[in-house]
């Protein structure tokens, strides 16, 4: 499970990178402490890649209940400090990004506005990529 505050971007990525490149290793979740709508530049960036989470919704790390995980993977700090309890034999791993909802705030339009979506996305990939 990927995890970060939202659940509107990072772990969106996180989700649809590992469903893409590892999917036969690997069942990928994505959930928020504090989940709030998919962020449609997240959508269309992941799309420049070839990839569709257009239909992925955001969930709240609650729903998993007592679903029991490999890994939980959190992607940003809010989210490693907050994370629930899971069992023991979870492997819990940190990998922070940066927050490109937040670095786009200052975008004078709608192009500079997409660099970091696209930068964090690529970012991601690798990181996906380097999974066992």
């Amino acid at each position: 499970m990927f995890l970060c505050t939202g659940n509107s971007c990072r772990s969106q990525m996180a989700e649809g990178w590992t469903r893409l490149l590892k999917g036969d290793r690997f069942d990928a979740y994505s959930a928020g402490v504090q989940p709030i709508p998919i962020d449609p530049r997240t959508i269309k960036a992941m799309a420049e890649a070839g990839i569709d989470i257009s239909e992925q919704k955001s969930k709240d790390v609650d729903v998993f209940g007592n679903m029991e995980f490999d890994y939980v993977i959190t992607l940003c700090d809010n989210a490693r400090e907050s994370c629930p309890y899971f069992p023991a034999k979870t492997k819990l791993i940190h990998q922070g990004f940066a927050d490109p909802p937040k670095l786009a705030e200052e975008a004078k339009n709608e192009e500079e506005a997409m660099a970091p979506y696209r930068r964090v996305r690529d970012e991601i990939k690798a990181f996906v990529e380097t999974l066992p």
